[in-house]
C-alpha cells in the first residue's frame, strides 16, 4: 500500500514540474536559511561553554554615579582583592586579580612574535579549568614564568617540546615555560589569551603597581571570582556591594556599589543604562532569530498554499477513488504522505544549501560554525519539523477532499466554496505583510550605520598610522624617533599619545577650576601626548593653540575638547587654571581647545576630554602621519627601515587608524548584512509563492480568459483582470506592515544616542519596490495567458 502511494505522489510531482519546484525549492530554501540562523543563534547562546564553572565565574563589576549618572564597568582599584580575602574568602573558591588583556613581545633565539595574554594570580588556571597539553596546571607558581597556548607554543618552538624553554618578554625580562594548555575556542572569553604571566612578576616589573595596593580610587584592574559551590552570585553580590564604600570613605561620593558580573552575561548582556543592565548581543540574537521564525513561515505559507490550491484540481481523482471503494482514511494518508514527500526531498535539499553555504557565511559573520552531523537533538526537532510541516500542508486537503461525494464530482457540479479561497488570500498578505517589514527595517538599519560613519570624527583618519610602544627599549626616544622618521620622507609628522586614537584608556577625576559647582563629581577622559599631538592628529584647533615647543611652560598646560568647556561650565577658557585636589601637584593651564573627537562609540555622544603634555614618557603609542605625495607603500617601507635600524629586536608592527575605527561598527555591519541577505530571501520566497498563486489562478481560469479574449478583450485587459486581486492583497500587506516596522525600528533606535529620524522616503521607496516586484512576478504569468490563443485555451476544457 505505501509503495503505492508513493507512486502516486511522486507521478504527481512529476505530472506537474512547475508547481513541484517551486513547492520544494521555496520550502528549501527557507528551511536552509532557519538551520544557518539556527546555528549561529545556537552558537551566540554556548558563548563560554568551553569553561566547565562558567556558572560559578564572575567579573566583579561597579556602579559609580556622577553628578546624577550612574555609570558601571569592569575596572576596579586593588586594595579591593585583599578586603574579599580577609573579609568573604568563604564564599569564594578563587579571587583572581588580572591585568587587562594586553600585547607583548616573545621572544625565542632570533624569533620574535607579537601575542596577547594576560598577567593573573596562581588560581586562574584552575578557575578558568585550562585544559594542559604539557606541563603542570600550577604553572603560575614560580615568579619567572609563562604559561603559553598550544597554537602560541607552535609559533615558538615548532615542534620541540616548549616545556622549560626560556623566552624574553619585550627584550626585558627572561621566563621558563611551565605548561602549554589547549587554545580555548574562538567563541569564548579569553580566546586570544595567547599566554599567561604570574601577577607577582606584573606587580614586580612596574613600580606603580605596587603603589596602587593603596589606592581605592584607582580603578586600573580586573578582578574575577569564582564563587563556593554553597552560595549564589545574588547572595554574594548582596554581602559584598558595599566594601569599597565602606573601606574607602573618601570614594563614597559616588556611591560605589559592587556586583558579581556573571560569565553567563559576559557576551550576550553586557550593555548598562545609568546603573541598570540593558541587554547587549541579546537583541542580536533575538532579531536574527525571529526572521529566521519569519522566513520558514513565509515558506511554509508558499507551501500550504499551493498545496491547497492544487488540492482542488484533484477532485475528480477523489471521486474516482471513493466510487471503487477507497476509504476516507486511505485518502487522507494518501495526501498526508504526499506532503511529507515533499518536505523531506526539501529538507535533503535545504542540508544541501547549508552544507554549501556554510563557508560563505561563517567569512561574513566572523563564525567557525559547523554542521552538526553527531548532534542528535538538531536531528530531533529536524524531525519534528518536517512530520509538523507536512501533517499542516497536507491535512487541510486530505480532510477536505476526503469529504466530497463522489456522485456530486463526477456529475461535473461540484465546485469550491465562496469562501475557499479565503485562507490564501490571508496568508498572501501575511507574507508580504513581513517581507515589507524586513525590507524596511533593513533599510533604516544601513541607514543608521551610515549616519554614524558619516558623523564628523574631528581629526582626520585617513593617512594615519599608530605604531605600539610595548618595550623600554622605547623609553627617551621618542624625540629621536620623530626626527628619523621625518628625515626618511615617509612621514609629515610624529606625536606620541598614552591611548590609541580610537579609545580611551584612562578616566580622571580630582580636579578643581574657578567657577566649579559644589558637589560636581567630574570625570573626563585622560590622554598625555607629545608636543606635535594636535598636528600629527590634524585636530581642529577651535580657540588658543596646540602644545608648542616654544613655550616650555607648555608641561604644565592642557587642551580641552568641545565638549569639556561646556561640562565644565567654562567661558573664555584660554588661560584659565585646572588645579589637583592635591595641593602639592602644579596646576594645568588651559591653552587650547579643539574640534570633539570622536575616540570612544561613534553611536554615542563625545565625552568631556583632555590631553595633558607627557612629561613622563608614558608613551604607549607613535602616531605618524603619512606623507600625502608619496605612495602608501614607499612610505610604510621607509618607516618600517627607520624602526628597524633603532629597534632590531621588535617586529614591526602598525596599525592604520581608519581601520581601527572601521571596526566600531563591525558589529552592526555584520548585522546589516545578514538581515539584507536574510530579507532577500524571505522576498525571493514570497515572490516564488506568489509566481505559483498566479500560475494557478491563471491556470484555472484558460477558458473564461480564451472566452473574453473572442469577445474582444484586450491583453491589458486581461491582465488587469488576473493580476488585480493578488495586486490588491500586496496592498493591503503595505498598509499593514509599514506601521508595524515603524514601531518595531523606533524602538531599535532608541539604544543609539546619536540616530536617525525615521523619514517618509523609506517607506515609499520599500513600499514601491516591493509593489514593482510584485508586479513583475505576477505580470509573467498573466501576460502569458493574456497572450495564448483562445482556440487552444478553449479546447482545454
Amino acid at each position: 500500500m505505501f509503495k503505492n502511494y508513493l507512486k502516486v505522489a511522486l507521478r504527481n510531482l512529476l505530472k506537474n514540474k512547475v508547481y513541484s519546484f517551486i513547492n520544494i525549492s521555496g520550502l528549501a530554501i527557507g528551511m536552509a536559511a532557519t538551520i544557518i540562523i539556527g546555528l549561529w543563534v545556537t552558537d551566540e547562546l554556548t558563548h563560554n561553554n568551553y569553561f566547565t564553572n562558567k556558572s560559578q565565574i564572575a567579573q566583579i563589576f561597579q556602579h559609580e554615579t556622577s553628578n546624577g549618572n550612574t555609570g558601571t564597568g569592569p575596572s576596579v582599584p586593588r586594595p579591593l582583592e585583599f578586603a574579599l580575602r580577609e573579609d568573604h574568602s568563604d564564599n569564594f573558591k578563587h579571587i583572581i586579580m588580572s591585568s587587562w588583556t594586553e600585547p607583548r613581545y616573545l621572544k625565542y633565539g632570533e624569533k620574535v612574535i607579537n601575542a596577547t595574554g594576560n598577567c593573573m594570580q596562581k588560581g586562574a588556571p584552575y578557575m578558568l579549568d585550562l585544559n594542559i597539553q604539557e606541563g603542570i596546571k600550577n604553572g603560575l607558581d614560580e615568579k619567572f614564568s609563562i604559561m603559553l597556548s598550544q597554537s602560541m607554543a607552535k609559533a615558538l618552538f615548532a615542534d620541540e617540546n616548549a616545556i622549560g624553554k626560556t623566552i624574553r618578554i619585550n627584550n626585558e625580562t627572561d621566563v621558563i615555560v611551565t605548561a602549554v594548555y589547549e587554545d580555548i575556542p574562538e567563541n569564548n572569553s579569553f580566546n586570544d589569551m595567547d599566554y599567561l604571566i604570574p601577577w607577582e612578576l606584573y606587580i614586580s616589573l612596574q613600580p606603580w603597581l605596587e603603589d596602587a595596593k593603596d589606592q581605592w580610587g584607582n580603578n586600573s584592574f580586573q578582578l574575577f571570582v569564582q564563587v563556593n559551590d554553597n552560595t549564589t552570585m545574588d547572595a554574594v553580590t548582596a554581602k559584598i556591594k558595599d566594601v569599597k564604600k565602606d573601606r574607602a570613605p573618601e570614594e563614597a561620593e559616588f556611591n560605589p556599589q559592587l556586583f558579581l558580573f556573571p560569565m553567563e552575561d559576559w557576551y550576550l548582556r553586557a550593555d548598562f543604562e545609568n546603573g541598570v543592565q540593558t541587554g547587549g548581543r541579546i537583541e542580536n540574537v533575538w532579531l536574527l532569530g525571529i526572521i529566521g521564525f519569519f522566513i520558514l513561515l513565509l515558506a511554509c505559507i508558499n507551501f500550504v498554499n499551493l498545496s491547497t490550491a492544487r488540492s482542488e484540481k484533484r477532485a475528480t481523482e477523489v471521486g474516482i477513488r471513493k466510487s471503487i471503494g477507497s476509504h476516507r482514511g486511505q485518502l487522507i494518508f494518501q495526501f498526508l504522505s504526499e506532503s511529507f514527500l515533499v518536505v523531506l526531498l526539501s529538507f535533503v535539499l535545504a542540508i544541501g544549501i547549508v552544507l554549501l553555504s556554510l563557508d560563505p557565511f561563517n567569512d561574513l559573520a566572523r563564525k567557525t560554525i559547523t554542521f552538526p552531523w553527531f548532534n542528535f537533538q538538531f536531528w530531533g526537532i529536524s524531525l519534528l519539523f518536517v512530520l509538523a510541516t507536512a501533517f499542516l500542508a497536507g491535512s487541510y486537503p486530505a480532510v477536505y477532499l476526503s469529504s466530497f461525494n463522489p456522485v456530486t464530482v463526477l456529475k461535473g457540479t461540484f465546485k469550491a466554496g465562496r469562501f475557499a479561497a479565503l485562507p490564501r488570500k490571508i496568508l498572501v498578505v501575511v507574507q508580504f505583510t513581513i517581507s515589507v517589514a524586513l525590507i524596511i527595517g533593513t533599510m533604516l538599519v544601513m541607514n543608521q550605520i551610515q549616519y554614524s560613519k558619516d558623523r564628523p570624527v574631528g581629526y582626520k583618519k585617513e593617512g594615519l598610522i599608530q605604531l605600539p610602544v610595548m618595550s623600554g627599549e622605547f623609553i627617551g626616544k621618542a624625540d629621536l624617533m620623530r626626527n628619523q622618521f621625518i628625515e626618511s620622507g615617509g612621514v609629515l609628522e610624529m606625536a606620541t599619545s598614552s591611548g590609541p586614537a580610537t579609545e580611551v584608556w584612562s578616566n580622571r577625576g580630582g580636579y578643581s577650576w574657578e567657577g566649579k559647582p559644589e558637589g560636581f563629581q567630574e570625570d573626563f577622559a585622560y590622554t598625555s601626548v607629545s608636543y606635535e599631538f594636535v598636528k600629527a592628529m590634524d585636530a581642529k584647533i577651535v580657540a588658543g593653540r596646540g602644545f608648542s615647543r616654544e613655550f616650555p611652560t607648555d608641561s604644565n598646560a592642557v587642551i580641552l575638547n568641545e565638549t569639556a568647556v561646556k561640562y565644565m561650565g567654562i567661558k573664555d577658557p584660554i588661560g584659565k587654571l585646572i588645579r589637583f585636589n592635591n595641593p602639592n601637584a602644579t596646576p594645568l593651564k588651559i591653552i587650547g581647545v579643539i574640534e570633539d573627537m570622536i575616540v570612544q562609540s561613534p553611536y554615542e555622544p563625545v565625552k568631556q576630554a583632555f590631553y595633558a603634555f607627557d612629561k613622563f614618557n608614558n608613551a604607549s603609542f607613535y602616531n605618524l602621519r603619512l606623507n600625502p605625495e608619496r605612495s602608501l607603500r614607499d612610505n610604510l617601507a621607509q618607516v618600517e627601515k627607520t624602526f628597524k635600524t633603532n629597534f632590531p629586536g621588535i617586529p614591526f608592527e602598525y596599525q592604520f587608524v581608519d581601520e581601527q575605527f572601521g571596526i566600531k561598527f563591525r558589529s552592526e555591519e555584520r548585522l546589516a548584512s545578514l538581515a539584507k541577505i536574510f530579507t532577500l530571501l524571505a522576498i525571493f520566497i514570497s515572490c516564488l509563492g506568489l509566481f505559483g498563486l498566479a500560475s494557478f489562478v491563471a491556470e484555472q481560469r484558460t477558458k473564461e480568459i480564451g472566452v473574453r479574449k473572442i469577445l474582444g478583450a484586450s491583453v491589458s485587459q486581461l491582465w488587469l483582470l488576473l493580476s488585480r486581486d493578488l495586486i490588491s492583497l500586496v496592498v493591503i500587506a503595505l498598509i499593514i506592515g509599514s506601521p508595524i516596522a515603524y514601531y518595531m525600528m523606533s524602538q531599535w533606535l532608541q539604544k543609539f544616542s546619536y540616530r536617525i529620524d525615521i523619514s517618509w522616503t523609506v517607506f515609499a521607496i520599500a513600499c514601491s519596490g516591493a509593489l514593482l516586484i510584485t508586479l513583475v512576478t505576477i505580470s509573467v504569468q498573466a501576460v502569458k495567458a493574456a497572450v495564448a490563443n483562445p482556440v487552444d485555451s478553449l479546447r482545454t476544457e
